[in-house]
């Protein structure tokens, strides 16, 4: 199949969708087809240079919408060259870019909303809400009508995103999302985390990975975090790992001295590669108390590395990895949340050992890319694309 991949921006800030973008479709060119990327990146932003597949930046500095002249044109005047288009996300000009220039053309284009239709939003952020109902009628709801097919990560994102709008129409397929095995020498990618950060060798610690948003609950985690500390969990420290905005920062940050955790708390900004890997394989369990969590990227990379998981109810995957005895779910509550960190520090080291093969085996049966890829092919063929 040729297949072209439509996406706002290929910048890796921008987290799960962009990483499971390249990582399957690198997995899909070795299985013989060939996919292609559009960006409304304009070519100087970061990510494009050096991306790792065929990419047309097509944009320019037009703020975050990512509104483009050219790039309707540009997919009218390319489309009859791909068997299908994946649009990946929605709220911004490549969706409805996307609809505009194939919704009555032969090429066909399936849409990935990556969470984007979560109730949450509307709860959350009920004026921003009301400005998203406006466009919905002639935007987003027609991108998703006309679309081949809503591909969502998993049976819950599919049964939320029903919530969000009256106005919903669809074809929905469920097609599971994942990440490549990290390989790499264990040990050695611990040792360079822990030579980056030497405060950490010898000491018991929770991981926190991803975007520092207010969406994941790190306060929430601060506060459980001192309440379990009184317990069982009293000699664990606490990682946070990821970008933020310094404003958010700064406010955490506050928080922990106000709870008086600051020495067991530490803050390393983004991680990539080794010290990454390193990170999540010296930690005893990845902890994520989310608010709303469409899938969870470092989720799954923390089951690829064996490492439980301490996730909330709001991570779409919950009810999945707790099936297969791969970490423990609790409500997005501080009491809640107290209660699993001290439950996972109460646990013997047996039951450690246990529960770091079942997050493995989690991994393998569900989330890795190979098989991801393989069901992305497989949906596509049986929505009638040929190639």
């Amino acid at each position: 199949m040729r297949l072209l991949r439509v996406i706002r921006s290929v910048n890796p800030a921008g987290g799960g969708p962009v990483e499971g973008l390249k990582q399957v479709s690198t997995v899909l060119g070795a299985l013989g087809h060939r996919v292609t990327v559009a960006s409304l990146d304009a070519p100087d932003e970061p990510g494009v240079a050096g991306f790792p597949l065929p990419l047309h930046a097509l944009g320019h500095h037009h703020g975050g919408y990512g509104y483009a002249a050219g790039f309707v044109p540009w997919l009218r005047a390319h489309a009859r060259d791909f068997d299908a288009v994946i649009v990946d996300g929605l709220w911004q000009y490549h969706s409805l870019g996307a609809w505009r220039a194939l919704h009555r053309t032969p090429t066909p284009y399936f849409v990935y909303p990556h969470g984007m239709l979560d109730p949450w939003f509307k709860r959350t952020y009920p004026l921003k809400h009301l400005k998203k109902w406006l466009y919905w009628p002639w935007a987003e709801y027609r991108v998703l009508r006309d679309a081949r097919a809503a591909l969502f990560t998993c049976d819950r994102e599919r049964e939320l995103a029903r919530e969000s709008f009256w106005l919903y129409r669809c074809h929905e397929r469920v097609v599971s999302f994942g990440t490549a095995d990290p390989g790499g020498d264990a040990s050695s990618e611990r040792e360079q985390f822990l030579a980056a950060h030497p405060q950490l060798r010898g000491r018991r610690y929770l991981v926190f990975l991803g975007r520092v948003h207010e969406k994941k609950g790190v306060d929430l985690l601060l506060r459980a975090f001192v309440q379990a500390r009184s317990g069982p969990a009293k000699n664990l420290h606490l990682v946070i790992a990821g970008p933020g905005t310094p404003e958010l920062f700064a406010e955490l940050k506050t928080l922990a001295s106000a709870l008086g955790v600051s020495e067991r708390v530490h803050w390393t900004g983004l991680l990539q590669g080794a010290l990454k890997w390193g990170a999540l394989r010296a930690a005893e369990a990845f902890v994520l108390a989310s608010h709303q969590e469409n899938f969870g990227l470092a989720v799954v990379e923390a089951l690829a590395c064996g490492v439980p998981v301490l996730i909330s109810d709001q991570v779409n995957i919950c009810h999945e990895i707790e099936r297969d005895g791969g970490g423990f779910v609790a409500r997005d509550a501080l009491a809640e949340t107290t209660a699993m960190l001290d439950r996972w520090a109460a646990l013997p080291e047996a039951e450690h050992t246990q529960m770091r093969r079942r997050a493995r085996a989690c991994f393998e049966q569900r989330y890795e890319i190979q098989r991801v890829a393989q069901q992305l092919a497989t949906t596509l063929n049986e929505s009638g694309v040929a190639g």
